[in-house]
């Protein structure tokens, strides 16, 4: 792989997929820059993922705000020398009637568009002088595939954003040898929806995917890590790939 000493940005980094994916990427041998809300989570998994420091960094506050993203890309900088990855990973998400969303609901979502918007700004620069880099975003299968039983125009709205974002910067900046791609889950189990699921409800989505089960957190690493790599995907660009069981497939 040629993730070898690549340094990756990753919001949403303490729990769930992004710290899956920040595992993997420092077992892959990437220097690891993660962005959260919550300053002891992320403490807490840099330390477990490389305790002495070296190889994990964090920057805590709101990717919503362009001053956060704009301080994660000089943590990058300033500690390992630069960015090759980002991942704009971090997300909210609740089914909800649309007549029932409020407008706190809806500012959400688009608070976190823009927390893709001003991460990408704030990457990009570093990427062309290093020669070209790599965004994944993580999408929505709901923005490519409405489901009735499970209404979520809010986080669709914002999450559509998201997929015409990476197709615009996948070509404006081909150029220069910047790939961006968007992954677009179903339902992926991880501790978003601790708060809106029992575990037995959960479970209750295993049928929902035609291949049976609920994703987890290492279904979408696998795809971020392929995305990312250069070796591997190093002609792939503009894609917003369904990782999501089958769903988008067909009925099921």
């Amino acid at each position: 792989m040629s993730l070898k000493d690549k340094v990756v940005l990753i919001t949403g980094g303490g729990t769930g997929i992004g710290a899956d994916a920040a595992r993997k990427f420092n077992a892959a041998g990437a220097k690891i820059v993660l962005n959260g809300r919550r300053e002891a989570m992320l403490a807490k998994t840099a330390s477990q993922i490389d305790s002495s420091g070296k190889t994990v960094a964090y920057v805590a506050g709101d990717i919503g705000q362009a001053e956060t993203s704009r301080r994660m890309a000089a943590m990058a900088v300033e500690r390992f020398g630069g960015v090759d990855v980002l991942f704009n990973n971090a997300g909210v998400f609740e089914p909800k009637s649309f007549l029932d969303h409020t407008e706190d609901d809806l500012n959400g979502y688009l608070n976190l568009l823009r927390g893709y918007f001003f991460a990408s700004q704030a990457a990009i620069p570093s990427m062309r002088e290093r020669g070209g880099g790599s965004i994944i975003n993580i999408g929505s299968m709901w923005a490519l595939h409405a489901i009735a039983a499970t209404p979520c125009s809010g986080s669709s709205t914002a999450k559509g954003g998201v997929h015409a974002l990476t197709r615009n910067l996948a070509i404006e900046f081909a150029p220069d040898n910047i790939r961006v791609n968007a992954i677009a889950p179903a339902v992926v189990e991880t501790p978003l929806f601790d708060k809106l699921l029992t575990a037995e409800q959960l479970a209750s989505f295993n049928s929902f995917h035609p291949l049976g089960r609920n994703g987890q957190a290492r279904d979408i690493t696998a795809a971020v890590l392929f995305l990312a790599d250069d070796s591997s995907a190093g002609w792939i660009t503009g894609v917003v790939l369904p990782v999501d069981g089958g769903v988008t497939a067909g009925r099921n």
